[in-house]
């Protein structure tokens, strides 16, 4: 709840309307974990408040540790297991968040959309993949890259996101979050108009018909017309704008692919990060091999475009890009053999 939200709690409550700034505090910068903790707030207050609502946080059910550091946090929300992923660097500790239960998206080399959709998770189950993990005080950065589509669950992600960066809330800069899309065309415009958060999008292939082949919602959402609606953003400033793209062997990783992307995308400040594909099951792909994926970098860096290559985490306890599968059993028993 935003401080307006719990003004009214506090006038339901018998509390003054200046409890609400208490609330506040006591939920987001002390991080309360129940309501009896807020010891500023009269004793017959807390109990009234009690009585018609909780602090909302859901723990953590299981947590995997890779050999790299990353750690993969289970939460069963509503029935459904649903993974978070810290990824420590250095001084930055970043978590992957999820905003689904499931993917309605259908990619089809996603562990997550091989799953389908089971619901939307609300704001306060967002919020305590920030809140309920171990490194909660530590973390630095966000990445809305777990499990779901975020525009799919438009007003929910950005409840949170009003949280993670007003002062009453955790007071992040906006320059800490990303928001990782497909290319909701709709919501896609919102976000642009009402975040000043970074914005990463899925592209994987410049070609309409093998985009398709792969990303079923290239039909409805296709990735020219969300260029084209990016083309028009100014990301000279504080935002900024990637694309994500997973390298398939022989599928997208060719010359004739870094061009066409070089030239899909002229004109925009971006950038391209390169992404090892992990392999799932029933997908015919591989991970172009080291020195594809390294000269298709140096192609799109020759041709204006700062491109990257990013470093793979969690691989070896299913928490790397595409692998979030939201299961209760050890990940070790997931073997792809």
């Amino acid at each position: 709840m935003n401080p307006s939200e719990l003004s009214e709690v506090a006038l339901e409550a018998g509390l003054p309307r200046f409890a609400a700034g208490q609330i506040c505090s006591w939920l987001y910068s002390k991080r309360v974990s129940t309501i009896d903790a807020m010891t500023n707030i009269s004793k017959s207050g807390r109990e009234t408040l009690k009585s018609i609502c909780e602090v909302g946080i859901t723990p953590y059910s299981e947590v995997f540790v890779s050999a790299d550091g990353t750690k993969k946090y289970i939460f069963d929300m509503d029935g459904s297991a649903v993974e978070a992923v810290m990824i420590p660097d250095g001084d930055r500790a970043t978590l992957c968040v999820s905003s689904q239960k499931g993917c309605a998206m259908g990619c089809r080399f996603c562990m997550t959309g091989r799953g389908g959709f089971h619901g939307n998770l609300d704001a306060a189950q967002i919020l305590s993949q920030f809140f309920a993990i171990d490194e909660a005080p530590i973390l630095t950065n966000a990445v809305f890259m777990g499990m779901g589509e975020p525009l799919a669950n438009y007003t929910q992600v950005m409840k949170v996101m009003e949280v993670l960066t007003s002062e009453w809330g955790l007071g992040w800069s906006p320059k800490r979050i990303t928001l990782s899309t497909i290319g909701v065309i709709p919501r896609l415009r919102d976000y642009l108009a009402q975040s000043r958060c970074h914005l990463a999008v899925s592209l994987h292939n410049p070609f309409h018909d093998e985009r398709l082949s792969v990303m079923p919602r290239e039909e409805s959402w296709p990735i020219a017309q969300i260029v084209d609606i990016l083309r028009s953003q100014d990301f000279s400033g504080q935002r900024r704008v990637s694309f994500e793209y997973t390298m398939f062997a022989g599928f997208n990783d060719s010359k004739r692919h870094a061009d066409a992307l070089a030239r899909l995308l002229r004109g925009i400040e971006c950038r391209i990060n390169l992404i090892r594909f992990h392999e799932i099951p029933d997908f015919p792909y591989k991970c172009s091999p080291a020195p594809v994926m390294e000269a298709f970098r140096d192609r799109l860096n020759a041709a204006g475009i700062t491109t990257t290559i990013r470093a793979s985490r969690g691989e070896d306890i299913l928490a790397a890009c595409g692998l979030l599968a939201g299961k209760y059993n050890n990940p070790s028993e997931n073997s792809m053999e």
